[in-house]
């Protein structure tokens, strides 16, 4: 497989930060090991980057409640390890550019259900905006690093 010639999947991420300003972060139901990230997925076609990451929310998450505190200005992007190339998104793609919203989740936790239609989370925590390059699996690193300053920015 030419990771040259595969695009990058076209995303969205939501990062929701609660009343105490700790972001909401699931562990991945296909990551046995101790991996946690942000809720995030693709666009599809005729779909707003709003109306997706609201739509990837509801169905990671259950979360409806939210406030847009912020788009961020920039994409980000991060490509895919050799070893999950091809086994990822049917082959299609060599890994992922993504458009960041930040939001401020409304609701009580009660709301929060990761045990959804489709579940790609086990189970959920508030983490310290801080931990979050911490826990995200190692290919993704660099796009969390840069994350923070922008999530930091949207709450002060």
């Amino acid at each position: 497989m030419e990771r040259n010639k595969l695009p990058l999947r076209i995303g969205v991420g939501a990062i929701v930060l609660n009343k105490k300003n700790k972001v909401f972060v699931g562990k991945r139901k296909d990551n046995p090991v101790n991996k946690w990230q942000m809720p995030q997925g693709g666009v599809d076609k005729n779909e707003t980057l709003i109306d997706a990451m609201r739509r990837e929310l509801k169905e990671e998450t259950s979360i409806k409640n939210i406030e847009i505190l912020k788009e961020l200005k920039d994409w980000t992007e991060y490509e895919l390890p050799d070893y999950l190339l091809g086994k990822i998104w049917k082959g299609k793609y060599r890994g992922q550019k993504q458009k960041w919203f930040v939001v401020r989740f409304l609701g009580s936790d009660e709301e929060i259900n990761v045990e959804t239609n489709r579940p790609e989370f086990i189970e959920w925590q508030w983490l310290d905006i801080e931990n979050l390059p911490n826990v995200i699996v190692h290919f993704k690193k660099r796009v969390y690093e840069k994350l923070i300053p922008e999530i930091k920015s949207s709450i002060n």
